[in-house]
């Protein structure tokens, strides 16, 4: 009697492990669709492959439940991030940088860059987010600036002595706004973001649990992570900063200035690169690069005619404080 039941036992459990492994199989090739199709595709998929495996005896009504639950958490990840996510993401973002580089305490400047890029971010194709635009100077001899997610902007003082009108800063601040009116940020976490989400999917499966707040928040934590070793270690790519260009251009011709500020400042950079420093050169394509590309779509020239207010306003607010 207890030989019979001992092999019931093995042939359940053994019924349990091709089950579950069926389960897991499914759950995967469902998440393998959800990254390449719309959600609504793969929600309608998930159905359908579930009411099959039940039919068929492959998964039990429980397996299926759990499947559509893991596939409806799959899909609320892969929607576009809320603009409070991408401010709390920014943020925790800015707050790496600065770990890195101490801000530079100057009330005067503080102002008048954020003045300038409040008038760039109204013109642009996102004119606002969550938290706001706010520009910050870094103390800093590098050349360089950054753009956390949500519209943080961290310009050096290096780059700053790198502009010698207010339409060079402008030029500057246009282009990291850019960076975040197309969410280049964001776009950091996407690829390494689809992998852990579906080695998460797979364990689910395997321990028939859902996914873990603590999982959630590996996921965000790695998110930080990608963005802030893109900002400053890898930089954008060459299309993303192309692209950002382009967009700084458009919005220094809807406020007035002269869009060949933004090759003479790549000038002026060119000029001051130092080889023995992380800067500019590290993480963005070379300047001639740049205004080759520029040139494509923009017959400007680096010479142009220096608004006298402005001037003013530049040498009392910013050349000064520098």
């Amino acid at each position: 009697m207890e030989v019979c039941r001992s092999k019931r036992e093995v042939q359940m459990n053994k019924h349990k492990l091709i089950r579950n492994s069926e389960a897991s199989i499914l759950a995967l090739l469902i998440v393998l669709c959800l990254c390449l199709f719309s959600c609504e595709t793969v929600q309608h998929v998930a159905e359908v492959a579930t009411q099959i495996g039940v039919m068929s005896g492959k998964i039990d009504e429980q397996e299926a439940g759990n499947i559509k639950k893991t596939v409806d958490s799959l899909s609320k990840t892969f929607e576009d991030i809320t603009p409070e996510q991408e401010y709390y993401l920014g943020r925790s973002v800015a707050a790496n940088i600065l770990s890195q580089y101490k801000p530079y305490d100057n009330q005067q400047l503080t102002h008048y860059l954020n003045l300038i890029g409040k008038a760039c971010s109204l013109v642009s194709t996102r004119p606002e987010t969550f938290g706001g635009y706010h520009v910050l100077a870094l103390d800093s001899d590098e050349i360089n600036a950054f753009a956390a997610p949500g519209g943080l902007i961290f310009l050096t003082k290096g780059l700053l002595r790198c502009c010698k009108t207010e339409d060079e800063i402008a030029a500057v601040i246009a282009h990291e706004i850019a960076h975040v009116q197309f969410k280049h940020g964001l776009q950091a976490i996407r690829q390494d973001r689809v992998t852990n989400i579906v080695t998460a999917v797979l364990k689910e499966a395997l321990q028939d649990q859902m996914l873990e707040n603590a999982e959630l928040a590996n996921l965000f934590e790695g998110s930080i992570k990608d963005i802030t070793t893109t900002l400053i270690t890898n930089g954008y790519s060459q299309s993303q900063e192309f692209r950002a260009d382009q967009g700084a251009m458009v919005i220094l011709g809807r406020l007035g200035y002269s869009q060949g500020a933004l090759i003479s400042v790549l000038q002026n950079m060119r000029q001051r690169f130092n080889p023995d420093k992380h800067d500019f050169n590290k993480t963005h394509p070379k300047p001639e690069s740049r205004i080759a590309e520029i040139s494509k779509s923009y017959s400007v020239s680096s010479l142009y005619t220096i608004n006298s207010a402005r001037q003013k306003r530049f040498l009392e607010q910013a050349k000064n404080n520098l």
